[in-house]
């Protein structure tokens, strides 16, 4: 347990939860909402027994009850149980929260108060928010940066003693995006007729989800860091036949994250793989990706590489393109012979 309440983590607080060790206010907030569901979702399950649920248990959304009504619950004492919860859903909607801050400064000890506050974070310099530091647990959950998704993923296979091969993960993560709780539920379903234990390759999330393992963003990125002019025209080939699933103003942005990796790789003053890896956030993995690209691309053509991305972008979204209409297979097969040649 850390130190001080408010820099409890994700998994700090579950294990408390878990042991019965129980704070009178919760305050979850943050960009992320899975996390704070994950934790609104356990001391709703299993804070009360069904029984004691019936008496002690309120469930409440924020534009839905005001904070003298809120504070009025919160004071009242639990009916045969040692403690009510209340859940506050979508806390960001509740008005003059400010209202609660002398409650926050004595809460009530048979009283679990959790706030879900969603998508945006508080002003933890206001007064109030500094109150729940002391008294409660105030949790920031923070949306995790696009990168740290394929790792995400392997560590919560991991607690469910599976694993999943780096390749595999990328490929979930291209399919599913940044949205944790739609992963969290695909993965679900994914190991379901996998035994424990068992690693969970690319070629098993092909068959059960249907993602190409061949022809996919990162496959392209390999290809074109080889400067395979086959293989990169064959996947493009393939995004321009299914324009939906492979939008140019997704496969932009990836590319340019690729090529400027590329170049901060060559100004690594430790290439070590271990290294290199942390310098670019890559699973070491895929060091060898941007090792082997960076001997094919030197400096001078990857900022033009970078430049070419930049207006492509631009022309994806009808800018400078001079009243003429492109579709997305005509940019990205024009895009792919001008970074290769």
């Amino acid at each position: 347990m850390a130190a001080r309440k408010n820099e409890l983590s994700f998994d700090d607080i579950l294990t408390n939860l878990k042991n019965k060790i129980y704070h009178p206010v919760y305050l979850l907030h943050g960009e992320e909402s899975y996390f704070i569901d994950v934790i609104s979702d356990y001391i709703e399950q299993n804070v009360l027994n069904d029984l004691e649920k019936e008496f002690n248990q309120t469930i409440v959304y924020g534009k839905d009850i005001n904070i003298p009504t809120l504070i009025s619950y919160a004071k009242r004492f639990p009916m045969m149980a040692n403690y009510q919860v209340i859940i506050v859903k979508e806390a960001q909607d509740l008005d003059k929260i400010e209202e609660l801050g002398p409650y926050f400064e004595q809460p009530l000890d048979s009283t679990i108060l959790v706030l879900c506050w969603k998508y945006e974070k508080v002003d933890r310099r206001k007064t109030i928010f500094k109150t729940v530091e002391k008294t409660g647990v105030l949790y920031e959950s923070a949306r995790l940066y696009d990168d740290k998704i394929p790792g995400w993923i392997a560590d919560y296979l991991r607690k469910r003693n599976y694993s999943i091969t780096p390749k595999a993960a990328l490929l979930l993560t291209e399919f599913l995006g940044s949205d944790l709780s739609k992963i969290v539920n695909e993965v679900s379903k994914l190991v379901i007729n996998v035994p424990a234990g068992k690693e969970i390759t690319e070629d098993y999330v092909e068959r059960n989800i249907g993602i190409s393992k061949d022809f996919n963003i990162f496959e392209l990125q390999k290809a074109l860091g080889k400067k395979d002019v086959l293989k990169s025209n064959q996947i493009i080939l393939h995004f321009a036949a299914n324009p939906r699933e492979n939008p140019l103003v997704k496969v932009i942005p990836l590319l340019y994250g690729f090529f400027s990796k590329i170049l901060l790789y060559h100004y690594l003053p430790d290439k070590s793989r271990n290294a290199a890896a942390a310098s670019l956030s890559v699973n070491p993995y895929f060091v060898q990706d941007y090792q082997v690209a960076a001997g094919n691309y030197p400096v001078s053509k990857l900022v033009t590489i970078i430049s070419i991305l930049r207006e492509f972008d631009l022309k994806s979204k009808g800018v400078d393109s001079n009243g003429t209409s492109f579709t997305d297979g005509e940019l990205m097969k024009e895009l792919i012979f001008r970074i290769l040649h």
